[in-house]
Order: structure tokens, then sequence, then C-alpha cells
């Protein structure tokens, strides 16, 4: 009975993940799409699906519907909220990661300053308003957790609007990128002085008379000391801790034994009374200035990728949307956010003041600093978790969080628009100027961007990354400061006008060392050898692909002479059935591959092939010449087989291209196929002969 339980148990988490991963995937990108954060469409998606909403709908087999209320403290059940658990590990780990410890203890004096300030006003106000507005004393667990949920930034959500208006290297841009660094680094150090105290308030017998500075002190100071310890020791013995991790030698096997280090670590600070994703965010930063953090940062991103909407989406689920539109929480929430955004615009915004900004330049400080986003939604999961905050307090949260990520874009877009300076003096090279390099492809400008950032580290960069999704990283050295972004294969980067010869030069060396190394590539092979491998005929065939290849777009009479005019051919067959976006792209894109390295066989065929803009789908056409065309083949034959395959530049799954030529190649190896083809009577058999080969259209004949 007991197995039963667990089984059915099982079968029901792995249907609820399932969904959520669909639900969560398909609004977030609905959300991406109409100008939101993702994030906030992963949210919306645990609210509509949840069990205060659509999830609790009786179904067949599910009579308190699939998201069915659990009992207890938790709307969701323990294993649902467990699996989101993990996930918040996962995205601390990966925070750290991209966390620039160098930075944090070496640059930027205004940016920290700042972030403190940020830190210091809005734990103090949030703390203040939840004593107001529930009529509690300071200390009250509660209030606290109000405090803490008030410093958390988002600044992945600033840095996208900086990059947008081009304004990430300007004054403003730099120090609320700097401070962002202190603000996380801050917070993850207050939210584990606040577990303290509440660990001690939750667990004395008599609280009524609150706690003596000593204690708090004492609490203060073990927190800060085992968060202090633990990242003291990763940071002293991270080169060896990487050196073990290589040891494994394929980077995914390491990168997932990281993962492993950041749960275990999480445990441990579980055990010791401090939130789990603070272990995991020590974790993180003790890898991020370790060669391999970026390979790791580039290894779980599928794991990432998996597990963060879970964690957004379940968080939503806790929402209850009676108490969210009730007079009570709308009226607690308004009041709590509307603290929450002056707390950061005064707080950091007050300091930049001091600190050579004028007013503008401190307003857009400010608003660069209040987007509430991941690390609130974690604390609020804790706190609901541990029945330190109840379901209206944490519809509070939620609204405070979704009121500020919404706010904060068009606050600081607006700022920002602005004429005029944000410093009372002007900036010594202050003037921006930005840049764009356009590549030929995604894959390209990849190159180029991770070479670039590879050769700055080595010149002494320290290197932020925004966050794993974005394409945004910003380098800096004493007083430069580059900010780095790509939008599909565009590279752009943006700097003090000052400096921009320097970044003209860096990019160029980087073009001419990556050509200097491809051209080597070619050197160093042979083609006609690799052709030669290609062609052998003991290969698996992928049927299903095979069957894109259909007598509508075959033709067993082609015309043209040289190979150009047979790729127009073939080109238009597929147009003529309105397989294309832009017939003369893909015909551009199907040549400029030819330059690179020509696609004729042994045996007679050639395969060109290209990734393009000009079609959404996987597409196949053929066409048989019969007297061929000398195409100097690797057997020395001439070329009468033409199947030409093009490809989405976007797809997701290359492998099933290469799949289907490698497909083609294995049918087309065997002497009797060959044959059988070159005399096909009309294009229908032509297709059936390359799609299944002789023998086996001899065998579904016969059958």
């Amino acid at each position: 009975m007991e197995s039963e339980s667990i089984s059915s148990l099982a079968g029901i988490l792995t249907l609820q993940v399932g969904i959520i991963i669909f639900a969560a995937r398909f609004f977030g990108r609905v959300a991406k799409k109409i100008g939101m954060p993702q994030v906030l469409g992963e949210l919306i998606t645990g609210i509509i699906i949840g069990p205060y909403a659509f999830g609790s709908i009786h179904l067949p087999g599910f009579p308190h519907g699939i998201f069915a209320l659990a009992e207890g403290s938790l709307a969701v059940s323990n294993e649902l909220y467990a699996i989101a658990t993990i996930a918040s590990i996962i995205l601390l780990f990966a925070s750290g990661l991209e966390t620039d410890i160098g930075l944090f203890l070496r640059y930027s004096m205004v940016g920290g300053i700042i972030g403190i300030g940020g830190v210091v006003v809005s734990f103090t106000a949030g703390n203040l308003a939840g004593a107001v507005l529930l009529n509690a004393s300071f200390t009250d667990p509660r209030c606290l957790f109000f405090g803490i949920l008030s410093t958390a930034t988002s600044v992945g959500i600033t840095a996208r609007i900086l990059s947008d208006q081009k304004k990430m290297d300007s004054p403003e841009g730099v120090t609320i990128l700097a401070a962002a660094v202190f603000d996380d680094v801050l917070g993850i150090i207050a939210l584990a002085i606040v577990l303290g105290i509440v660990a001690l308030l939750t667990g004395s017998q008599d609280n009524t008379e609150g706690l003596k500075a000593y204690a708090i002190l004492a609490i203060a100071g073990k927190a800060f000391g085992i968060w202090l310890g633990f990242t003291a020791l990763g940071l002293a013995f991270s080169k060896k801790l990487a050196g073990f991790l290589k040891l494994f030698r394929n980077e995914s096997d390491f990168s997932v034994l990281a993962l492993g280090i950041a749960l275990i670590l999480a445990g441990v600070f579980e055990k010791q009374g401090l939130a789990m994703i603070i272990g995991a965010y020590i974790a993180g930063l003790s890898l991020s200035k370790t060669d391999i953090a970026i390979v790791i940062q580039e290894r779980i991103r599928g794991v990432y990728e998996f597990f963060v909407p879970v964690f957004f989406a379940v968080m939503g689920m806790m929402v209850n949307i009676r108490e969210i539109i009730s007079p009570t929480v709308l009226f607690i929430g308004a009041i709590y956010t509307g603290v929450a955004v002056v707390s950061k615009v005064i707080g950091c915004g007050g300091p930049a003041l001091l600190l050579g900004f004028n007013g503008k330049g401190a307003f857009r400080i400010g608003a660069g600093m209040v987007p509430r986003g991941e690390v609130a939604l974690i604390i609020a999961g804790i706190g609901i978790s541990s029945g330190i905050i109840n379901e209206q307090l944490f519809a509070v949260v939620i609204l405070m969080t979704l009121i500020t990520t919404l706010a904060a874009p068009p606050l600081l877009t607006a700022s920002l628009k602005l004429a005029g300076s944000g410093t009372r003096n002007p900036v010594k090279g202050g003037d921006s100027a930005s840049m764009d390099w356009e590549f030929s492809s995604r894959e390209i400008a990849d190159l180029v961007i991770n070479k670039l950032l590879d050769d700055l580290r080595k010149e002494g960069f320290f290197i932020q990354v925004m966050n794993i999704d974005e394409g945004l990283s910003q380098a800096r050295k004493d007083n430069v400061v580059l900010s780095i972004s790509e939008n599909d294969n565009v590279v752009t980067i943006e700097t003090a006008r000052a400096n921009m010869p320097f970044v003209k030069r860096a990019v160029y060396e980087v073009v001419v060392e990556l050509s200097i190394a491809i051209q080597k590539l070619k050197d160093s092979s042979d083609p006609f050898a690799l052709k030669t491998i290609l062609s052998e005929g003991d290969g698996m065939t992928r049927e299903d692909l095979l069957t894109l290849i259909t007598s509508e777009c075959f033709s067993i009479a082609l015309k043209g002479e040289t190979e150009e005019e047979i790729a127009g051919e073939l080109v238009d067959l597929l147009n003529a059935q309105g397989k294309l976006l832009s017939r003369d792209l893909v015909l551009n894109d199907i040549l400029e591959r030819e330059k690179v390295m020509s696609t004729v066989m042994e045996h007679g065929i050639a395969l060109p092939h290209a990734k393009t803009d000009g079609i959404d789908v996987l597409t196949v056409a053929a066409g048989i010449k019969k007297e061929g065309i000398d195409l100097k083949a690797p057997d020395g034959k001439r070329t009468w087989l033409f199947v030409l395959s093009v490809i989405p530049k976007k797809n997701n799954s290359p492998y099933l291209h290469l799949q289907l030529l490698a497909s083609i190649a294995t049918i087309f190896a065997d002497e009797p196929t060959r044959k059988a083809i070159y005399n096909a009577p009309n294009p229908e058999v032509a297709a059936r002969l390359l799609r299944t080969g002789e023998r086996r259209s001899k065998d579904r004949r016969g059958k």
C-alpha cells in the first residue's frame, strides 16, 4: 500500500512539473514579447494555474484539482516546494558566479557607498513600515522580513534599460551596476543576520521585552562571521577547488559537481540556522574568479532554464488571489510599495548627491535600484514556509515585487531621456560613444565576444556579467569602462569617446586572431580526405528526416551549367511551393556557404546547404542533371545529383540537419541505389529511392 502511495505521489509530482514547465515557458515568452520581464510572466503563470485559481478545478482522477490546495502553511505540496527550493539554490549559485568579487573589493568607492546607503535606508524604512502597518515592534519577525525584503534589487532589468538607452557606460550607469554588486553582497549578509535574530526570537520562551542591544550584536557577529568565514575560505581555496574539479576533465562533469558543491554548502548553512541560498551564493562567489567560472555558467544553463521558471511559478501558486485583491492587502501593499520605492531613491540617490551627482543623476541612480525580483521572492518563500509571514503578507510582498518591477523601467527610461548631464562637473572622457560590429552569424558573434572578454581578463579587466540569460557584460579597469552587448549577430560596445580607439583596436585584433586560427584550421585539414570519410555508407539513417525529400521539390531535368545556376533552380523549386520567406536570401546564404568549402562529395553527389533567415523550417530540394558537371569532386567524377537543404539560423536543433545530411550520404553510398536514382523515370520514383534506397524500395514493393 505504501509503495502504491509513493508511486501515486511521484506520478502527480511528475505531471505537475511537466505542466509548470510548459505554462511557465509560454507565459514567460508572452511577457517578454509585450515588454515585461520574463520573471513576471512566470510568476503570473503560477497564480493562474495555482490552487487558488484553475489548479483546484475538479478533473477526472483529480477530485481536488491537479494543483490541489495543500494542508499546512504552504499552498503547494511539500514535494513541489522542495523542487522550488532546489531551483532557488541554482539561481543564487548562478548569481554568485556572476558577481565580480574583485570589483567589490577594489573598485568604485562611490558605488559601494551608494549600495550601503540603499541597503541601510531601505531596510530601516521597510522595518518601520512593517511596525506601523502591523502595529508591532521593530524586532517582530514580520517587520524584520519586511525590512530585508525592501533591500533586494534586480539589476538585470536595470542593465537592459541602460543598454537600450546607450547609457551603460554613463556615470549613472557605471555607478548603478557597481552599487548593485555591493547591494547583492550586503543583502545576503543582512538576510543572515535577520534569520539569526528570528531564530532567537522564535526559540525564546519569553521575548516580550524584545532583544537587548548586545544580543542583536552577538547575532549579527555570528551571522556575519559565518558568512565571512565561509566566503574567505572559498576565495582562499578557489584555485585549489577549481583544480580539484578539473581532475574530472569533462566540462559537463566538473560543472555538475560545482553545482553539487553549492547544494552541499546550502545544506550546511540550513543546519546552521541560515538560509540555504546564502550557502549557494557563497559557492558561486568562491568560483567566480576561477578560469572555469564561464564554463560552469554555460554548462548549467540547461539546468538553470529548467528549474528557475519552476521556482517563480511555484511562488505564484502560493499567492491567494482573494487575498491580493482584498482591501487590507491593497492598502498595506500600496503603502509598503511606496516605502520600498522611496527608500531606494533616497537611500541610493541621497549619497549620490554628496558624491558629485546633481539631482537628475541622483534620481536616475535611485530609480535604477528600485526593481525587486528574484531574491525578494526567494526571501518571501522562506518567510511563508517557516510561518513567519502569512498568506496576506506574502500577497503584499508579491504585490510590491510586481509593482516595483513594472514601474522601474518607465521611471528610469523617462529620467534617462531628460536632457543634461547627471553630474555637477563635466566628467573627463564622459562623452559617450557606441559602435556596432555586424557579423555573418550569431555563432561568429559569440566567438568574437568570448575571445574579447578572455583577452580583457588577461589585460587585468574585471568582467561583470549582468545575468545568465542576458547578453550583457561590463568590463572595467581603472577609469576604462566598456559595456558590451550582443543582439543576434550584432556586437555593440559602449564607452567614453576617448576609449573608442582602444576598443576598435581590441576588436580588430580579436577578429585577426580568429581569422588566423580559422586559416590554420583550413591549412591543417584536408577537405578531400574529410569528404572521403563522409561518403562511407555504414551510417544510420533517420527515415523521419528523409521524408522531407518530396517529389514536388525534386527535378530530374536540371538545366544549369554551373553550381550557382543549379542552386538557383533548386531554390526556385522551394519557392514555387511557398516554402521560403526570402528566395534571394536563401540563395545568397547557400552560395556564401559554398565559398567557404565546397559541398561536392564522391559518387557524383553534391549536398549544398546553409543556415539562413530566409526560411522557418528545415527544408530540402533535389535534382538530377544526367550529363553532370565537373565540380572537382574528390574522386574526379562528374556531379549529377544535387540535394539542397536549408535550416533556420535560430533553429535550436542544428544536429538534426547534420543527421539529415549523413542519412542522404549513407543512402547514396549504395551503388544499386545510385544507378536506380540516375535512371528514375519521374520525380516520384527518384524521391522515393533517395528516401529509402533501392533495396528497401524493392522490399516494400514486394510486400
